[in-house]
Protein backbone atom coordinates (compact mmCIF):
# COMPACT_ATOMS: atom_id res chain seq x y z
CA UNK A 1 0.00 0.00 0.00
CA UNK A 2 1.74 3.53 -1.28
CA UNK A 3 2.09 5.53 1.94
CA UNK A 4 0.25 8.98 1.76
CA UNK A 5 2.47 11.98 2.13
CA UNK A 6 1.67 15.26 3.61
CA UNK A 7 3.57 18.52 3.43
CA UNK A 8 4.03 21.05 6.59
CA UNK A 9 4.58 25.32 5.87
CA UNK A 10 5.67 26.84 9.11
CA UNK A 11 8.36 29.24 10.24
CA UNK A 12 8.40 27.59 13.50
CA UNK A 13 10.45 24.58 13.62
CA UNK A 14 8.79 23.30 16.98
CA UNK A 15 5.65 23.64 15.26
CA UNK A 16 6.69 21.66 12.30
CA UNK A 17 8.09 19.18 14.43
CA UNK A 18 5.15 18.80 16.84
CA UNK A 19 2.61 18.34 13.83
CA UNK A 20 5.10 16.28 12.25
CA UNK A 21 4.93 13.69 14.53
CA UNK A 22 1.62 13.84 15.02
CA UNK A 23 1.06 12.83 11.22
CA UNK A 24 3.65 9.83 11.30
CA UNK A 25 1.96 8.10 14.04
CA UNK A 26 -0.91 7.52 11.15
CA UNK A 27 1.65 6.16 9.02
CA UNK A 28 2.03 9.37 6.75
CA UNK A 29 5.28 10.87 4.85
CA UNK A 30 5.66 14.28 5.98
CA UNK A 31 8.09 16.96 4.02
CA UNK A 32 8.87 20.28 5.91
CA UNK A 33 8.58 24.01 4.41
CA UNK A 34 9.67 26.67 6.39
CA UNK A 35 8.04 29.33 4.42
CA UNK A 36 5.66 29.73 1.58
CA UNK A 37 7.82 30.31 -0.87
CA UNK A 38 9.82 27.29 -0.55
CA UNK A 39 6.57 25.47 -0.32
CA UNK A 40 5.52 26.52 -3.45
CA UNK A 41 9.06 25.81 -4.71
CA UNK A 42 8.36 22.47 -3.68
CA UNK A 43 5.18 22.15 -5.69
CA UNK A 44 6.89 22.14 -8.86
CA UNK A 45 8.63 18.94 -8.59
CA UNK A 46 6.41 16.99 -5.56
CA UNK A 47 2.88 16.33 -5.40
CA UNK A 48 1.37 15.14 -1.81
CA UNK A 49 -1.80 13.84 -0.60
CA UNK A 50 -2.72 17.03 1.87
CA UNK A 51 -1.09 20.25 2.67
CA UNK A 52 -0.96 22.02 6.75
CA UNK A 53 -0.38 25.37 5.74
CA UNK A 54 0.75 28.34 8.84
CA UNK A 55 -1.07 31.64 8.30
CA UNK A 56 1.77 34.44 9.90
CA UNK A 57 5.10 34.00 8.16
CA UNK A 58 7.81 35.89 7.14
CA UNK A 59 7.22 36.74 3.43
CA UNK A 60 3.96 35.91 1.69
CA UNK A 61 1.33 34.81 4.36
CA UNK A 62 -0.41 31.36 4.37
CA UNK A 63 -3.79 32.79 2.77
CA UNK A 64 -1.75 34.66 -0.24
CA UNK A 65 -0.15 30.88 -0.12
CA UNK A 66 -3.62 29.39 -0.15
CA UNK A 67 -4.51 31.56 -2.85
CA UNK A 68 -1.70 30.87 -5.38
CA UNK A 69 -2.10 27.28 -4.91
CA UNK A 70 -5.21 27.28 -5.60
CA UNK A 71 -4.35 29.44 -8.78
CA UNK A 72 -2.31 26.92 -10.19
CA UNK A 73 -3.87 24.35 -12.11
CA UNK A 74 -1.42 21.78 -11.70
CA UNK A 75 -1.88 22.80 -7.56
CA UNK A 76 -5.53 23.53 -7.44
CA UNK A 77 -6.32 20.22 -6.03
CA UNK A 78 -4.27 19.13 -3.32
CA UNK A 79 -6.43 20.13 -0.55
CA UNK A 80 -5.50 22.56 1.94
CA UNK A 81 -5.91 22.67 6.03
CA UNK A 82 -4.45 25.91 7.67
CA UNK A 83 -2.75 25.23 10.79
CA UNK A 84 -2.42 28.63 12.66
CA UNK A 85 -3.54 29.80 16.26
CA UNK A 86 -6.02 32.56 14.17
CA UNK A 87 -9.36 31.56 15.76
CA UNK A 88 -12.74 33.05 15.05
CA UNK A 89 -16.00 32.59 12.57
CA UNK A 90 -14.98 35.27 10.05
CA UNK A 91 -10.78 33.76 9.99
CA UNK A 92 -12.83 30.22 9.09
CA UNK A 93 -14.96 31.78 6.51
CA UNK A 94 -12.34 33.99 4.94
CA UNK A 95 -10.02 30.88 4.64
CA UNK A 96 -12.37 28.75 3.33
CA UNK A 97 -13.32 31.43 0.94
CA UNK A 98 -9.56 31.03 -0.82
CA UNK A 99 -9.57 27.46 -0.81
CA UNK A 100 -9.11 25.78 2.44
CA UNK A 101 -10.53 22.94 3.53
CA UNK A 102 -10.94 24.47 7.04
CA UNK A 103 -8.79 25.53 10.30
CA UNK A 104 -6.69 23.36 13.12
CA UNK A 105 -5.50 25.33 16.27
CA UNK A 106 -2.21 25.00 16.75
CA UNK A 107 -3.38 23.91 20.86
CA UNK A 108 -4.82 20.62 19.05
CA UNK A 109 -5.81 17.68 20.10
CA UNK A 110 -4.55 14.15 18.71
CA UNK A 111 -8.72 13.42 18.44
CA UNK A 112 -8.83 16.55 16.04
CA UNK A 113 -5.61 15.19 14.17
CA UNK A 114 -7.69 11.93 13.44
CA UNK A 115 -10.85 13.75 12.16
CA UNK A 116 -8.94 15.81 9.52
CA UNK A 117 -7.09 12.92 8.56
CA UNK A 118 -10.56 11.17 8.00
CA UNK A 119 -11.97 14.20 6.23
CA UNK A 120 -8.61 14.61 4.10
CA UNK A 121 -8.95 10.73 3.30
CA UNK A 122 -5.30 10.61 4.32
CA UNK A 123 -6.22 7.43 6.40
CA UNK A 124 -9.13 5.42 6.30
CA UNK A 125 -12.34 5.38 8.23
CA UNK A 126 -12.47 3.39 11.18
CA UNK A 127 -16.05 2.80 10.35
CA UNK A 128 -15.28 0.62 7.49
CA UNK A 129 -12.93 -1.51 8.51
CA UNK A 130 -12.71 -4.96 9.13
CA UNK A 131 -10.33 -5.34 12.09
CA UNK A 132 -11.15 -7.32 15.05
CA UNK A 133 -11.58 -5.38 18.13
CA UNK A 134 -8.46 -6.54 20.11
CA UNK A 135 -5.59 -7.85 18.71
CA UNK A 136 -2.69 -9.34 20.38
CA UNK A 137 -0.12 -6.91 21.04
CA UNK A 138 3.57 -8.19 19.75
CA UNK A 139 6.92 -6.52 20.72
CA UNK A 140 9.03 -4.46 18.22
CA UNK A 141 11.39 -7.17 16.03
CA UNK A 142 9.72 -10.75 17.46
CA UNK A 143 8.06 -12.78 15.00
CA UNK A 144 4.01 -13.39 15.36
CA UNK A 145 3.30 -16.57 17.09
CA UNK A 146 2.12 -19.13 15.14
CA UNK A 147 -1.30 -20.82 15.34
CA UNK A 148 -1.56 -24.41 17.06
CA UNK A 149 -1.95 -26.22 13.79
CA UNK A 150 1.18 -24.74 12.84
CA UNK A 151 2.93 -25.98 15.54
CA UNK A 152 1.27 -29.25 15.69
CA UNK A 153 2.80 -29.90 11.78
CA UNK A 154 6.29 -28.50 12.55
CA UNK A 155 6.83 -31.02 15.27
CA UNK A 156 5.52 -33.79 13.41
CA UNK A 157 7.76 -32.85 10.64
CA UNK A 158 10.51 -32.66 13.41
CA UNK A 159 10.18 -35.92 14.66
CA UNK A 160 10.27 -37.55 11.28
CA UNK A 161 13.60 -35.99 10.46
CA UNK A 162 14.83 -37.21 13.76
CA UNK A 163 13.81 -40.58 12.93
CA UNK A 164 15.10 -40.94 9.76
CA UNK A 165 18.31 -39.52 10.65
CA UNK A 166 18.60 -41.87 13.45
CA UNK A 167 18.02 -45.29 11.40
CA UNK A 168 20.30 -44.40 8.76
CA UNK A 169 22.68 -43.77 11.42
CA UNK A 170 22.33 -47.27 12.90
CA UNK A 171 22.30 -48.75 9.45
CA UNK A 172 25.88 -47.21 8.49
CA UNK A 173 26.56 -49.12 12.39
CA UNK A 174 25.71 -52.38 11.81
CA UNK A 175 28.48 -54.95 10.52
CA UNK A 176 27.45 -57.74 7.93
CA UNK A 177 29.28 -61.17 8.58
CA UNK A 178 30.61 -62.75 5.15
CA UNK A 179 31.58 -66.75 4.91
CA UNK A 180 34.69 -66.49 4.57
CA UNK A 181 36.39 -66.25 8.08
CA UNK A 182 39.45 -64.84 6.61
CA UNK A 183 37.83 -62.06 4.90
CA UNK A 184 36.76 -58.57 6.59
CA UNK A 185 33.45 -57.82 7.41
CA UNK A 186 31.48 -55.79 4.71
CA UNK A 187 31.47 -52.54 7.41
CA UNK A 188 33.87 -51.94 9.88
CA UNK A 189 31.54 -51.04 12.85
CA UNK A 190 32.18 -46.85 14.07
CA UNK A 191 30.85 -45.03 16.82
CA UNK A 192 27.60 -43.21 17.04
CA UNK A 193 26.43 -40.59 18.32
CA UNK A 194 22.95 -40.13 16.70
CA UNK A 195 20.26 -40.94 19.51
CA UNK A 196 22.53 -38.56 22.39
CA UNK A 197 21.98 -35.73 19.92
CA UNK A 198 18.39 -36.56 19.02
CA UNK A 199 17.66 -36.83 22.66
CA UNK A 200 19.58 -32.73 23.64
CA UNK A 201 17.50 -31.99 20.71
CA UNK A 202 14.27 -33.30 21.53
CA UNK A 203 14.66 -31.78 24.46
CA UNK A 204 15.65 -28.51 23.62
CA UNK A 205 12.33 -28.45 21.04
CA UNK A 206 10.30 -29.51 24.05
CA UNK A 207 11.77 -26.04 26.25
CA UNK A 208 10.86 -24.40 23.71
CA UNK A 209 7.08 -25.41 22.78
CA UNK A 210 6.61 -25.22 26.50
CA UNK A 211 8.10 -21.73 26.29
CA UNK A 212 5.79 -20.84 23.18
CA UNK A 213 3.07 -22.59 24.78
CA UNK A 214 3.34 -20.61 28.17
CA UNK A 215 3.04 -17.16 26.13
CA UNK A 216 0.47 -18.32 24.23
CA UNK A 217 -1.82 -18.93 27.60
CA UNK A 218 -0.55 -15.68 28.83
CA UNK A 219 -1.57 -13.71 25.57
CA UNK A 220 -5.12 -15.59 26.22
CA UNK A 221 -5.41 -14.24 29.44
CA UNK A 222 -4.30 -10.68 28.57
CA UNK A 223 -6.97 -10.93 25.77
CA UNK A 224 -9.56 -12.10 28.63
CA UNK A 225 -8.77 -9.22 30.54
CA UNK A 226 -9.45 -6.79 27.75
CA UNK A 227 -12.62 -8.38 27.20
CA UNK A 228 -13.87 -8.30 30.42
CA UNK A 229 -13.04 -4.63 30.87
CA UNK A 230 -14.58 -4.12 27.43
CA UNK A 231 -17.96 -5.63 28.88
CA UNK A 232 -17.38 -3.55 32.02
CA UNK A 233 -17.26 -0.21 30.34
CA UNK A 234 -20.32 -1.50 28.01
CA UNK A 235 -22.54 -1.94 30.60
CA UNK A 236 -21.45 1.55 32.29
CA UNK A 237 -22.54 2.64 28.45
CA UNK A 238 -25.73 0.63 29.09
CA UNK A 239 -26.54 2.49 31.79
CA UNK A 240 -25.81 5.70 30.78
CA UNK A 241 -27.88 5.47 27.78
CA UNK A 242 -30.72 4.00 30.00
CA UNK A 243 -30.12 7.50 32.34
CA UNK A 244 -30.21 9.70 29.10
CA UNK A 245 -33.79 7.91 27.15
CA UNK A 246 -34.79 8.64 30.93
CA UNK A 247 -33.94 12.52 30.47
CA UNK A 248 -35.00 12.23 26.77
CA UNK A 249 -38.67 11.02 27.51
CA UNK A 250 -39.48 13.42 30.42
CA UNK A 251 -38.20 15.85 27.61
CA UNK A 252 -40.72 14.78 25.05
CA UNK A 253 -43.55 14.73 27.75
CA UNK A 254 -42.85 17.87 28.72
CA UNK A 255 -42.51 19.35 25.35
CA UNK A 256 -46.14 17.30 24.72
CA UNK A 257 -47.50 19.16 27.89
CA UNK A 258 -46.26 22.33 26.02
CA UNK A 259 -48.04 21.49 22.95
CA UNK A 260 -50.83 20.73 24.40
CA UNK A 261 -51.15 24.10 26.25
CA UNK A 262 -50.48 26.20 23.24
CA UNK A 263 -53.61 23.87 21.46
CA UNK A 264 -55.86 25.05 24.53
CA UNK A 265 -54.86 28.37 24.88
CA UNK A 266 -52.67 28.53 27.87
CA UNK A 267 -49.66 30.89 27.41
CA UNK A 268 -46.63 28.76 26.62
CA UNK A 269 -42.63 29.29 27.39
CA UNK A 270 -40.86 31.77 25.71
CA UNK A 271 -38.73 31.11 22.59
CA UNK A 272 -37.18 33.36 20.04
CA UNK A 273 -39.88 35.32 17.92
CA UNK A 274 -41.38 34.50 14.99
CA UNK A 275 -39.41 30.90 15.19
CA UNK A 276 -40.69 27.98 14.74
CA UNK A 277 -38.88 25.19 16.65
CA UNK A 278 -37.59 21.94 14.93
CA UNK A 279 -35.72 20.18 17.09
CA UNK A 280 -34.78 19.84 20.98
CA UNK A 281 -31.47 17.89 21.43
CA UNK A 282 -30.36 17.45 25.57
CA UNK A 283 -26.73 18.25 26.23
CA UNK A 284 -25.24 15.94 29.35
CA UNK A 285 -23.76 17.80 31.99
CA UNK A 286 -19.73 18.72 31.63
CA UNK A 287 -20.18 18.86 27.84
CA UNK A 288 -19.87 21.88 25.44
CA UNK A 289 -23.35 22.47 24.18
CA UNK A 290 -22.58 22.79 20.69
CA UNK A 291 -21.04 19.64 19.65
CA UNK A 292 -21.09 15.68 19.41
CA UNK A 293 -24.74 14.81 18.69
CA UNK A 294 -25.79 18.34 18.07
CA UNK A 295 -23.12 18.74 15.46
CA UNK A 296 -25.24 15.93 13.71
CA UNK A 297 -28.27 17.08 14.52
CA UNK A 298 -27.46 20.51 12.67
CA UNK A 299 -25.83 18.89 9.96
CA UNK A 300 -29.32 17.06 9.05
CA UNK A 301 -31.13 20.35 9.95
CA UNK A 302 -29.20 22.40 7.24
CA UNK A 303 -29.41 19.29 4.92
CA UNK A 304 -32.95 19.16 4.85
CA UNK A 305 -33.88 22.85 4.58
CA UNK A 306 -30.98 22.89 1.66
CA UNK A 307 -33.55 20.57 -0.17
CA UNK A 308 -36.51 22.71 0.55
CA UNK A 309 -34.15 25.45 -0.90
CA UNK A 310 -35.04 27.37 2.44
CA UNK A 311 -33.91 31.16 2.65
CA UNK A 312 -33.78 32.51 6.49
CA UNK A 313 -32.06 32.13 9.54
CA UNK A 314 -31.32 28.91 11.65
CA UNK A 315 -31.07 29.88 15.51
CA UNK A 316 -29.13 27.52 17.83
CA UNK A 317 -29.70 28.20 21.45
CA UNK A 318 -28.03 26.86 24.50
CA UNK A 319 -30.14 26.64 27.45
CA UNK A 320 -28.65 25.45 30.85
CA UNK A 321 -30.10 23.51 33.79
CA UNK A 322 -29.86 23.74 37.56
CA UNK A 323 -28.08 20.71 39.01
CA UNK A 324 -27.57 19.05 42.48
CA UNK A 325 -23.86 18.55 42.24
CA UNK A 326 -21.52 17.15 44.40
CA UNK A 327 -17.37 18.36 44.60
CA UNK A 328 -15.67 21.39 45.43
CA UNK A 329 -14.35 24.28 43.08
CA UNK A 330 -11.09 23.29 43.25
CA UNK A 331 -11.80 19.44 41.70
CA UNK A 332 -14.67 20.64 40.02
CA UNK A 333 -17.92 19.53 40.55
CA UNK A 334 -19.65 16.46 39.17
CA UNK A 335 -24.02 15.45 39.57
CA UNK A 336 -24.56 13.64 42.88
CA UNK A 337 -25.35 10.28 43.68
CA UNK A 338 -28.99 9.57 42.39
CA UNK A 339 -29.68 8.30 46.25
CA UNK A 340 -28.19 11.62 47.67
CA UNK A 341 -30.74 13.79 49.40
CA UNK A 342 -31.36 17.43 47.48
CA UNK A 343 -30.24 19.04 50.83
CA UNK A 344 -27.00 17.32 51.27
CA UNK A 345 -26.14 18.89 47.79
CA UNK A 346 -22.67 20.93 47.70
CA UNK A 347 -23.79 22.76 44.95
CA UNK A 348 -27.06 23.99 43.46
CA UNK A 349 -26.07 25.28 39.42
CA UNK A 350 -24.25 24.87 36.97
CA UNK A 351 -20.77 26.09 37.23
CA UNK A 352 -19.47 24.24 33.92
CA UNK A 353 -22.03 26.25 31.53
CA UNK A 354 -21.38 29.70 33.54
CA UNK A 355 -17.73 29.30 33.15
CA UNK A 356 -17.47 29.13 29.46
CA UNK A 357 -17.32 32.03 27.08
CA UNK A 358 -19.09 32.06 23.62
CA UNK A 359 -15.92 30.29 21.35
CA UNK A 360 -15.26 27.89 24.36
CA UNK A 361 -19.14 26.65 23.63
CA UNK A 362 -18.81 25.22 20.04
CA UNK A 363 -15.87 23.25 18.61
CA UNK A 364 -13.76 23.63 15.62
CA UNK A 365 -16.18 21.55 13.58
CA UNK A 366 -19.39 23.31 14.37
CA UNK A 367 -17.48 26.47 13.74
CA UNK A 368 -16.56 24.93 10.14
CA UNK A 369 -19.85 23.67 9.22
CA UNK A 370 -21.52 26.63 10.35
CA UNK A 371 -18.82 28.76 7.93
CA UNK A 372 -19.75 26.44 5.12
CA UNK A 373 -23.45 26.61 5.08
CA UNK A 374 -23.26 30.15 4.59
CA UNK A 375 -20.57 29.89 1.93
CA UNK A 376 -22.29 27.07 -0.04
CA UNK A 377 -25.60 28.45 -0.04
CA UNK A 378 -24.23 31.76 -1.02
CA UNK A 379 -25.98 33.80 2.31
CA UNK A 380 -28.75 32.24 1.49
CA UNK A 381 -28.42 30.18 4.83
CA UNK A 382 -27.01 31.81 7.83
CA UNK A 383 -26.54 30.29 11.42
CA UNK A 384 -27.16 31.89 14.50
CA UNK A 385 -25.81 30.56 17.74
CA UNK A 386 -27.30 32.15 21.61
CA UNK A 387 -26.73 31.47 24.77
CA UNK A 388 -29.70 32.09 27.88
CA UNK A 389 -29.07 32.27 31.09
CA UNK A 390 -28.61 28.88 33.57
CA UNK A 391 -31.92 28.04 34.72
CA UNK A 392 -34.07 29.96 32.22
CA UNK A 393 -36.86 29.18 30.19
CA UNK A 394 -36.98 26.13 32.32
CA UNK A 395 -39.58 23.71 29.68
CA UNK A 396 -39.88 20.71 32.92
CA UNK A 397 -40.89 22.39 36.13
CA UNK A 398 -38.39 21.29 39.26
CA UNK A 399 -40.24 19.27 41.89
CA UNK A 400 -40.90 21.29 45.34
CA UNK A 401 -37.94 21.15 47.78
CA UNK A 402 -38.81 18.64 50.75
CA UNK A 403 -36.91 16.36 53.18
CA UNK A 404 -37.56 12.79 50.82
CA UNK A 405 -36.70 14.39 47.57
CA UNK A 406 -33.42 12.99 46.10
CA UNK A 407 -30.60 14.04 44.09
CA UNK A 408 -31.77 12.11 41.18
CA UNK A 409 -35.32 13.68 40.45
CA UNK A 410 -34.01 16.54 40.93
CA UNK A 411 -31.31 16.13 38.43
CA UNK A 412 -33.88 14.33 35.84
CA UNK A 413 -35.51 17.92 35.53
CA UNK A 414 -32.33 19.47 35.60
CA UNK A 415 -31.30 17.26 32.47
CA UNK A 416 -34.16 17.63 30.49
CA UNK A 417 -33.85 21.43 30.57
CA UNK A 418 -29.99 21.56 29.76
CA UNK A 419 -30.76 21.61 26.29
CA UNK A 420 -29.85 22.70 22.58
CA UNK A 421 -32.82 24.14 20.77
CA UNK A 422 -32.76 24.46 17.08
CA UNK A 423 -35.35 26.79 14.83
CA UNK A 424 -35.76 28.70 11.76
CA UNK A 425 -36.87 32.15 10.80
CA UNK A 426 -37.78 32.06 6.97
CA UNK A 427 -36.77 35.31 5.41
CA UNK A 428 -39.10 34.49 2.63
CA UNK A 429 -42.93 35.21 1.83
Amino acid sequence: MVRKRALVVDDSKSARVILSRMLEKYDIEVDMAESAENAIEYLKHNRPDAIFMDHLMPGMDGLQAVKAIKGNPLTAMIPIMMYTSQEGELYVGQARALGAMGVLPKQLRPVDVSKVLYELHLVPNRRDGTEPALLPVELEGAPPPAAPSDIRRFIVASLDSFAARIVSEVRDSVTVPTLDPIAPPLREPRPSWGWPAAMAAAMIMAAAFAAAWFGARNQLAGMRADIAALRSENAEMQRTRADLSAAVKDLTGALATANNNAASGAPAAPGPVGAAALRVEPVPYGEIPFDHTRLDALRELLTNLESQSFHGVVRITNLAGIYCLSGNPTDGYAPAAPALPVTRCDLIGNPFSESLSEQQRESLAFANLVASVRQRTSGAITVALESEATGTHASTPYPAHSDSLTAGEWNRAAAANNRVEFSAESSGP
